[in-house]
């Protein structure tokens, strides 16, 4: 159950912005094999001049900052990277304006339902 944050400063229309968030949710799900509908993600626009850029990017720049439970392999890691340029790309927004930062946290560090996740049946496994 990543929780991710997608970043950008420009402006869209909202079926963008569901696009935009659908293509990440397949990403990971494929990626990182989790169930369908677990979906706990952000979008958020900034004011271009509160989102500074690399000089080399366009202003389509998106970061994405997916905090997760430690335990994916780097092939996991790899296929996620992968997968989110090219459904992003699908959507028009170029490879080199996609920057992702996985936080990987372990489970006793996350509380749902005032639980520890460790101590929880989640339904998928993390060790992918």
């Amino acid at each position: 159950m990543p929780l991710t944050r997608i970043e950008t400063r420009r402006e869209r229309p909202a079926e963008e912005v569901q696009a935009i968030i659908a293509a990440v949710e397949r990403a990971q799900r494929v990626a990182l094999k989790l169930p369908e509908g677990d979906r706990q993600i952000r979008y958020v626009t900034h004011r271009p001049e509160h989102f500074a850029v690399p000089a080399d990017r366009s202003a389509d720049f998106t970061v994405i900052e997916i905090t997760l439970f430690s335990g994916r392999s780097l092939d996991a890691k790899r296929q996620l990277y992968a997968l989110l340029v090219d459904e992003l790309g699908a959507l028009g927004i170029a490879r080199n304006d996609v920057f992702v930062v996985l936080n990987e946290q372990p489970q006793e560090n996350w509380g749902l339902g005032g639980k520890a996740a460790c101590d929880l049946e989640l339904g998928f496994k993390v060790d992918v």
